[in-house]
């Protein structure tokens, strides 16, 4: 008897199951496409990506010593911040004041008659600037009267304007009346022209020393002309004086109007593609790196071609970059710039206009600058060539426009500290404290040099941290402290209610948190002017020291009381002053 096969239950119970598997499946994958549909892109954290698809690592350095660590993602955002980015928190309270005082006593009171003096400025446009000021505090020192003072053409700028050609010369003299006469040239004396005699004053020469020093020259000359005039004049003087300097660095300096109107309309056009905008005072120039002694990890290449550049000063000593870099004294490189303004809150949509000469390295050196901020520009990429053409061939004409634009941004930010970055400051100090920001460099530099072995918000932490003192804010240099062009204490008044304010804006603070930024304040003030032009390092001279010679006074033979040891060399001072 042949028994019936089992049905194997089991084989068929899977095979129902099968279509079930099949449909959760199939539903698992449905869902995850749709999820992976919806979902956002991934975010690259190795790099920021611009418009142009250019890539800029985050803790590479690139070329020869770069930091092989870890590569971090800059945002394009700024982030968060605990302060407005265009404007300063206490502007509101501080006001420029210039006036004399009534014991000033007026012009035609204190001039002496038949007593001129005449200087000859030093430099590009914003170092004769200066020199310019001074002389105006000179000519009052001295009683004597101000011939329209002669700007250089013959030094590293080749500039062939003279001052007509860049400032308004009639305002200029009408301004100052009251303080000082002030006359175009010298009149005849019986027919034929004056023989001024030629002399030059030390650095940072006091009242005192010009009183000893120039003053007697008067006596038997009725003509000084002063050489070389570039800070010539003491930093502290009394405060009328000081004023006296304001008057002049920022009301009766005015550009000649078609400048005036080319700059305006440059602004203009930089306010119509944003509300808001940066204007970068960049000195990257291949000169200007030689001569600083700093090295940027260009390899064999870089050191050749800046060394070459270098030999042109033979009594420079020999550089020592890594020192320069620890002690502050080299310009950010376009990069840091940029990272640095990134870590302050600024994000890839701002506007930055960027006033500079020739950078060393070209686009390649500025790519990742534009990579950060790629709404880049400059005079020559929003101005047609032909509105151009009347300056181009004239420096001093081309960095007055950018000097304009520069002043009227919202934000002011430098990689150095030259004279242009200086007179800025200082006039941005004066008109309301306009946001100005001056890398602390001998901070930023330890940052930059480990920024590839920590992460993006330790670095922002870091870099707010060390600009505390550097951002433009009222009274965050001490009075007194730098060049008066870049600090002018005497001229800035403070509104009722400052006080006030300023306490109620620390009471919203923990004890701890607000003695924490005191202490980083007062740390950061002492890295300040870390930066300085070649003239920074001479020693007042003895103002006890006897006048001029008499001998020399009758032979007719020039003086020069340059400091023994610092003749200037040509072009030496002019790499650093704008």
């Amino acid at each position: 008897m042949v028994l019936p096969r089992r049905r194997p239950y089991g084989n068929n119970s899977l095979r129902r199951l099968v279509p079930v598997i099949a449909l959760v499946c199939g539903g698992i994958l449905v869902f995850l496409a749709l999820v992976s549909f919806l979902m956002p892109p991934p975010v690259d954290t190795d790099h920021l990506r611009s418009r142009n698809n250019h890539v800029v690592p985050f803790g590479t350095g690139g070329g020869e010593g770069s930091n092989g660590a870890l590569k971090l993602g800059v945002p394009i955002g700024g982030g968060r911040s605990n302060h407005d980015l265009w404007s300063s928190r206490f502007s509101k309270f501080y006001h420029g004041c210039s006036n004399a005082s009534q014991k000033f006593g007026k012009a035609e009171d204190i001039t002496v008659p038949n007593r001129f003096l005449m200087i000859a400025t030093s430099g590009g446009l914003n170092q004769q600037r200066t020199g310019i000021t001074d002389a105006v505090v000179a000519a009052r020192i001295l009683n004597a009267t101000l011939v329209v003072p002669k700007l250089d053409q013959k030094s590293f700028w080749k500039d062939s304007s003279d001052f007509s050609d860049i400032f308004d010369v009639d305002w200029f003299i009408k301004y100052l009346a009251k303080d000082i006469k002030i006359i175009k040239q010298l009149p005849e004396k019986k027919g034929k022209s004056w023989t001024p005699y030629t002399m030059r004053v030390p650095r940072k020469c006091s009242e005192r020393c010009y009183e000893s020093r120039v003053r007697p020259v008067f006596s038997k000359r009725h003509i000084v002309r002063l050489t070389k005039f570039d800070y010539r004049l003491a930093n502290r003087l009394g405060t009328d004086l000081q004023k006296l300097r304001c008057r002049v660095n920022y009301h009766a300096l005015r550009f000649t109007d078609p400048i005036l109107d080319m700059g305006r309309e440059l602004v203009r056009r930089m306010r119509i593609r944003s509300k808001h905008y940066i204007a970068l005072h960049l000195r990257f120039e291949p000169d200007m790196l030689a001569f600083s002694g700093c090295y940027y990890g260009g390899g064999e290449k870089e050191r050749k071609e800046l060394g070459a550049i270098r030999k042109r000063w033979k009594t420079l000593h020999t550089s020592n970059p890594d020192r320069e870099r620890r002690h502050g004294k080299c310009p950010l490189t376009p990069e840091e710039v940029g990272l640095m303004l990134r870590a302050l809150g600024y994000g890839s949509d701002v506007h930055i206009y960027v006033a500079s000469g020739e950078v060393y390295g070209g686009e390649e050196t500025l790519a990742p600058l534009k990579a950060l901020f790629p709404n880049f520009y400059s005079k020559d990429t929003i101005a047609m060539k032909e509105e151009l053409e009347p300056y181009a061939a004239f420096s001093s004409r081309m960095a007055a426009l950018d000097f304009i634009v520069c002043d009227e941004s919202d934000v002011f930010v430098t990689n150095n500290n030259g004279n242009m970055a200086k007179i800025l400051a200082g006039r941005r100090r004066y008109s309301g404290h306009k946001p100005t920001i001056r890398p602390n460099a001998k901070k930023l530099y330890r940052l930059f040099l480990n920024k590839g072995n920590t992460s993006w918000e330790a670095f922002t932490s870091k870099v707010r941290t060390y600009q505390r003192g550097f951002m433009g804010e009222p009274n965050e240099v001490r009075p007194g402290r730098g060049e008066f062009h870049e600090n002018p204490s005497s001229c800035i008044c403070e509104e009722p209610g400052a006080a006030n304010a300023k306490r109620d804006q620390g009471s919203q603070k923990s004890g701890r948190e607000d003695s924490d930024a005191t202490r980083k304040d007062d740390q950061n003030m002492d890295d300040e002017l870390e930066w300085m032009d070649p003239d920074d390092d001479d020693e007042e001279e003895d103002d006890d020291q006897t006048g001029v010679q008499e001998t020399g006074l009758a032979n007719g033979s020039d003086l020069d009381y340059s400091v023994p040891g610092t003749e200037e060399q040509p072009e030496l001072e002019e790499m650093l002053s704008d």
